[in-house]
């Protein structure tokens, strides 16, 4: 967990400058449609400004801007006084107090450009936070208060954005999945007649794992006007910012209805792999996971480090009456089965794999040294933290039970189930699935597949470094080809987990005898097989290979 007294001051105000290429492609785009007024609601140093004076900005009357750092709002004043001909007017202070002062009137500017702030909510003051509610309010959104800074100055620069205006922004990448996003992208298709994003491979701004997109977006003429949807365009490198924007916005192939409903991950899909991706659901075989088993989170202990130890804690203080095996973590379990060989690999390798549990029900009185841990625990402050100091007593955790098929929370490549043969617990890294029909060695096994693969990065969100997460509810939208097998070959495939390093390579043998066992064509399979690899090299930002081009369509959604 980040804590606000960690953090750079450049992260806390997100304080991340656009690069001047990017800024010019963004306004050569928005001046294309000759607006009379814009407006930059975060500034910074004035490289939208610095970069105008290079522009034709002709048609503009007046520029607005905002910055709340006093030494930065002074260079984009600076910047600003180089516009000819020009009524600009840059405010040293907060730019969302002063857009929602201004929702009752009709909206403002033709055009708005701009790189908004990437700030926690929790970073947030209490005023700040209290105006971004504000403002989710007066626009109907339901927007959660996990939502980065910059959620709310999109929705308050659109607001302001006259009817057939442009905007043009950079911002995360996490537009495209990340939870409390969507009312923002519910707002963005309701109100916007076209979306295009600009989904890069690289990094643009240095000392951050944040990915960033370039949004482009027109707003309706009117309320009943046609909304033709999204479109994304990934892109290898920066030489796409020389050419015409304008080009690729009205070229752009957009899509609607399914495909932008919740997460926009499926606008990465080509029309035919979206075709397949739903043909498969008539599968007999294919089920929904939601169908077929229940997700419950982990165990919940509050003090992962004091009740996950290795063996020399329990020796040290005679604590194995009370140590039971676990996992959480993925170098736990290397493949897919978690029996008495893998507890074993764990104890010789010295990894945490023993959960300390002091049953409510049967604490009595405690040997010496095992109160002496408890004292060693509470001498570290572990008894004030809010998941302890709630129960009673504060080292007997709650909740404590096992199941015969668990699942780790995040993943690098795909997303696998682990068949739990010796009833370890998990912590809340990991999910304890319930079986409501299929045995568990069919479900565990079947999880391995292409279909499912796709479909979780199609579901998961992700963060810096590429690793996968999934939720319980995105977890329970998965498709699962069902195959029943015995426990033999369950261990088969665990074998080719810890023979094989090539994840593809796993995922290609196994859709041979999962998914064309069920009826897939080859072609259909080696489609799912494309679509998982480039959602997959896309979160990790790798280049995706020639080789796994699979007609010229595809390679062509690639600048």
């Amino acid at each position: 967990m980040n804590f606000k007294e960690n953090e750079s001051a450049t992260k806390l105000r997100g304080g991340y400058y656009t690069p001047p290429e990017i800024a010019k492609f963004l306004l050569r785009w928005v001046l294309t449609a000759s607006p009379k007024t814009l407006l930059e609601p975060s500034c910074g140093n004035g490289t939208f400004f610095h970069v105008l004076t290079e522009l034709d900005y002709s048609s503009l009357e007046s520029v607005v801007g905002f910055e709340i750092e006093p030494y930065e709002a002074r260079k984009s004043e600076i910047e600003a006084a180089a516009l000819k001909n020009l009524d600009c007017k840059i405010t040293n202070g907060d730019f969302l107090g002063w857009a929602l002062s201004q929702f009752q009137i009709a909206p403002l500017f033709d055009a708005i450009v701009g790189n908004p702030p990437f700030v926690r909510y929790q970073y947030l003051d209490k005023k700040t936070q209290a105006i971004t509610q504000a403002i989710y309010k007066h626009l109907r959104l339901n927007v959660t208060k996990h939502a980065n800074a910059w959620v709310a100055f999109v929705v308050a620069s659109l607001a302001l954005l006259k009817r057939g205006g442009r905007f043009a922004m950079v911002i995360p990448s996490e537009l495209i999945h990340i939870l409390y996003a969507e009312p923002l992208r519910a707002y963005l298709a309701q109100t916007c007649s076209r979306i295009l994003i600009f989904d890069p491979q690289e990094l643009w701004f240095e000392n951050t794992l944040q990915g960033a997109i370039l949004l482009l977006a027109e707003k309706k003429e009117t309320v009943e006007s046609k909304s033709y949807g999204v479109s994304i365009i990934q892109t290898r490198d920066k030489s796409f910012l020389s050419q015409n924007p304008e080009n690729f916005f009205q070229q752009a192939k957009y899509a609607n209805g399914e495909t932008v409903q919740g997460k926009w991950t499926l606008a990465f899909l080509s029309d035919n792999e979206r075709r397949i991706l739903k043909d498969t659901q008539a599968n007999v075989h294919v089920h929904s996971f939601d169908s077929i088993a229940d997700v419950a989170v982990g165990i919940v202990t509050g003090a992962n480090k004091f009740f996950l130890v290795p063996d020399t804690i329990v020796r040290q203080y005679d604590l194995s009456e009370w140590a039971h095996p676990m996992f959480g973590r993925s170098d736990h379990v290397p493949g897919i089965i978690y029996d008495k060989t893998a507890v074993e690999r764990n104890r010789q390798l010295g990894l945490p794999t023993n959960f300390i549990w002091f049953p409510k029900d049967v604490i009595t009185v405690l040997p010496a040294k095992v109160q002496e841990y408890i004292q060693f625990g509470e001498s570290q402050g572990l008894h004030t933290r809010y998941k302890c100091r709630i129960r009673t007593p504060w080292y007997s955790v709650p909740s404590v039970y096992s199941t015969s098929v668990g699942m780790l929370k995040r993943c690098h490549d795909f997303p696998r189930l682990i068949f739990n043969k010796v009833e370890a617990f998990t912590t809340d890294t990991a999910y304890r699935i319930k079986l409501k029909s299929f045995d568990s060695a069919s479900l565990v096994y079947s999880y391995i597949n292409s279909l499912t693969a796709l479909t979780a990065e199609l579901e998961g969100r992700h963060y810096g470094g590429g690793v996968l997460e999934l939720v319980p509810s995105e977890i329970r939208r998965l498709l699962i080809p069902i195959k029943h097998v015995s426990e033999k070959e369950v261990y088969q495939l665990d074998n080719l987990f810890r023979c094989t390093s090539s994840s593809e390579d796993i995922l290609a043998q196994q859709d041979k005898t999962l998914l064309m066992g069920i009826g897939f064509s080859k072609q259909t399979t080696d489609e799912l097989g494309h679509a998982w690899l480039k959602l997959k090299q896309r979160r990790q930002r790798q280049p995706l290979p020639p080789e796994t081009v699979v007609d010229e369509e595809l390679e062509a959604e690639f600048i």
